[in-house]
């Protein structure tokens, strides 16, 4: 064999290796039935009433690029609720976001907002919720549309920690984790 067909036969493998990683032992490889078990993450409860957030968003490279506390209001008419997000960034921006939840008698959720095209879907099962959608950011920050995976995870204290991942072509170049409580709840335990 040639120089060039080891090459291309390297690249196939390198290209096949990194899919197997990226869907089967990745932050992508986790599903809604992995948290069927444990305590039962009600999206009509948890995200109810007044919620407090706190969060960073790590860039690209790994280093923290924003860190923001945020105020929740959220209710609910039958299976669809209503939550309003306040978003208070450490640059001084503040960011208003309002989420239309519709939840399915199978636990399918809709999710629908201004920045979001189309209309996100997902799932809560057992402890877990999972949405996927298409976040339009602002024109400040570039305008570019971005398809975000965000998992939230109810633990044992009712908090919920919420892990997302943002990429544009398939490259992740964002994630974001925080944590949300409702806002009579100082701090976890409490």
């Amino acid at each position: 064999m040639s120089f060039v067909t080891y090459i291309l036969i390297g690249a196939a493998l390198m290209g096949v290796a990194t899919f197997m990683k990226t869907r089967y032992l990745s932050f992508w490889a986790q599903k809604s039935d992995d948290y069927a078990d444990g305590p039962i993450f009600d999206i009509r409860e948890r995200f109810n009433g007044p919620i407090v957030c706190e969060g960073v968003i790590y860039g690209p490279t790994g280093k923290v690029s924003s860190r923001f506390v945020a105020d929740f209001e959220a209710s609910w008419n039958g299976n669809v609720g209503t939550m309003k997000e306040k978003f208070y960034y450490n640059s001084g921006q503040v960011q208003d976001r309002e989420w239309t939840l519709t939840l399915g008698n199978d636990g399918r959720i809709k999710a629908e907002a201004p920045d979001v095209v189309g209309a996100g879907t997902g799932q809560q099962n057992g402890s877990a919720v999972l949405l996927n959608y298409r976040i339009r950011l602002t024109e400040e920050a570039g305008g570019h549309a971005l398809d975000v995976t965000d998992w939230m995870y109810l633990m044992s204290n009712g908090n919920i920690m919420n892990r997302s991942q943002f990429r544009k072509f398939g490259i992740k170049v964002a994630e974001l984790v925080a944590t949300m409580r409702p806002k009579d709840k100082a701090y976890a335990g409490e």
